[in-house]
């Protein structure tokens, strides 16, 4: 394959000749994220390219210090083509190991730090994981270090642990690695030993119903290609400053701010955790352009009561999943709805569109190669204008088909190559532009605050419980997160169904990520079907929905309304 060095067993790549279409197009760029990185760091040295809570990198430094610790992981033994699962925070080092890795050819598997052993031991033998990086100072109250060492030893397969932010304890230590490796020699090991264009960057994680994670591959090319055409789509400059306080790992943070850094010269402030009071500190002090709502950040933001405290009239613009006019009203700055699905796929409008395109649909593709239909659900029949069908798509960004699947790859895209995304969407006409508005979900999952969780997954695991005859997992509507999950239960005899508390014992006990554990129990002694004799999931869903918006009213009224 022309333009890959290391070929991956098991990645499907593009065809040729599509290649070749995509790079006289613009759309894919002829570059490494590797390379992008080491002509920004030459044309902007000084400029400071992330900051965090402990320090900061300029570009200068952040490709020193990439360059040094990828030659370094060769040097111990990992190899182009290797990759490792990651379990970092939003932290400068997570932005150096991943950058370094990049420049290396070694793929990270793009996991996060909450992740336990079910997800974790899945991820090492699908993705065939060689080396690992954990954050030692992730949680102070879990061992992050202690759980990775031990999933290496458990694996049979991974053979380089290294750590970052805590005592190595016999793993390879992440600022040893760079501290101890001249630049000269790393630089010339990398360009003689480094991808090419064609490689695999990363391995993306896609959610689904089983909870056992789809490994998505992102090339150098087509990653650099979409991140550049949403930046310039959504009116990115260089002189923009972002602020991000979710995962780094996730295909969000590298699309909007690892990208654009690297290749365009623009900055970012990193946090480690949400926190609203914070956030609009630092954008107030360091004068931040871009801010980005994927989960709980915007409905914190409104319900901030000190809110008008902070100067944030630097913002050009917010973007969030839902009610940019809500933000809006708010912050009085440009908000605007997105949407994005790390399959290849990312709608936005900029902060100048029209206010109906920004607050009431998800925009458009910032790629003009990117075809979208909207079809019936489980059909390749094209809706009526107006009406609501699944989102489709096929462009330069879209996965040829999930890693060494098949099976998945078979059912999950239409005869004539268009993603099938299992999200119903309307079309919009406006100003010329096609934009789409989300309605929901075909398939079964939660979307908790950006973190998808599989409802089958969780099921299987709750009817393990000794007091569990059956399970289902449904979406119940939050202010925060957008949804959480509610767990209806039919009990075993003589049983009760367990508490919220106990459940999660139970299921974090099994392995499962806390942030996965449903968050209400309902006891009930069927479930619903439909005509057919079929589970009848919407009935829950609208049962619980229901439910709440009963409770809310109720702590509404007033005390002698109640009496």
């Amino acid at each position: 394959m022309q333009h890959v060095r290391y070929p991956i067993e098991g990645v499907l790549y593009h065809p040729e000749a599509q290649a070749r279409r995509y790079l006289a197009s613009g759309a894919w760029m002829q570059s490494t994220v590797g390379d992008a990185l080491r002509a920004t760091a030459a044309r902007l040295p000084e400029k400071v390219a992330f900051i965090a809570e402990d320090g900061q990198l300029t570009f200068r430094e952040l490709d020193e210090q990439s360059e040094r610790l990828g030659a370094a992981l060769l040097q111990a033994g990992l190899s182009p083509g290797d990759r490792a699962i990651f379990q970092m925070g939003t932290t400068l080092e997570t932005v150096l190991a991943l950058a370094a890795c990049y420049k290396a050819g070694i793929v990270p598997v793009c996991s996060l730090p909450q992740h336990r052993e079910l997800e974790i031991g899945q991820l090492i033998r699908q993705s065939g994981a060689r080396g690992y990086f954990v954050q030692a100072d992730f949680s102070p109250s879990f061992d992050l270090a202690a759980f990775a060492r031990k999933m290496a030893a458990a694996s049979g397969m991974v053979t380089h642990l290294v750590v970052a932010r805590g005592p190595e304890d016999g793993a390879l230590g992440l600022r040893g690695l760079i501290d101890g490796t001249p630049l000269e020699a790393a630089r010339k090991r990398l360009a003689a030993e480094g991808p090419l264009f064609g490689d695999v960057l990363s391995f993306q994680l896609s959610g689904g119903t089983t909870g056992v994670p789809k490994i998505i591959p992102r090339f150098h090319a087509e990653y650099l290609g979409h991140a550049l055409a949403c930046s310039r789509r959504y009116g990115q400059k260089e002189d923009d400053r972002f602020i991000w306080a979710l995962p780094l790992l996730h295909n969000a943070a590298q699309l909007y701010v690892l990208m654009p850094g690297f290749a365009m010269g623009t900055s970012a402030v990193l946090m480690s955790r949400v926190d609203v009071p914070r956030m609009m500190t630092l954008i107030e002090t360091h004068r931040v352009t871009r801010a980005v709502s994927i989960g709980p950040i915007a409905p914190q933001i409104m319900s901030y009561p000190d809110l008008k405290r902070h100067d944030v009239s630097s913002l050009r613009l917010f973007t969030t999943m839902s009610r940019a006019d809500r933000l809006e009203a708010c912050l009085g700055v440009p908000c605007s709805n997105l949407f994005g699905i790390t399959e290849g796929l990312l709608l936005g409008s900029p902060p100048d569109a029209p206010a109906f395109m920004r607050h009431h649909t998800q925009g458009t593709s910032g790629c003009p190669d990117d075809e979208i239909r909207l079809l019936h659900p489980d059909s390749e029949e094209p809706v009526a204008p107006g009406e609501m069908g699944e989102l489709c798509f096929r462009g330069p960004s879209t996965l040829p088909g999930f890693f060494n699947a098949p099976d998945v790859n078979a059912k999950a895209f239409t005869s004539d190559g268009f993603y099938r995304t299992g999200d119903m969407m309307t079309a919009h006409v406006v100003d010329g532009l096609t934009c789409y508005t989300f309605e929901g979900r075909l398939r079964d999952n939660i979307n908790r605050g950006g973190e998808k969780i599989g409802c089958e997954e969780v099921e299987g695991l709750v009817s393990a419980h000794p007091a569990v005859a059956e399970a289902r997992l449904v979406a119940m509507p939050d202010p925060v997160y957008g949804e959480k999950g509610c767990i209806y239960i039919v009990p075993r005899p003589g049983h009760s169904a367990p508490t919220v508390q106990e459940l999660m014992e139970f299921l974090v006990a099994q392995g499962l990520a806390k942030y996965k554990c449903p968050e209400r129990v309902e006891a009930i002694d069927s479930f619903p079907v439909t005509k057919v004799g079929k589970l009848d999931k919407a009935a829950l869903r609208q049962m619980i929905a229901d439910k709440l918006a009963r409770e809310a009213e109720a702590t509404r009224m007033p005390e002698n309304a109640r009496s």
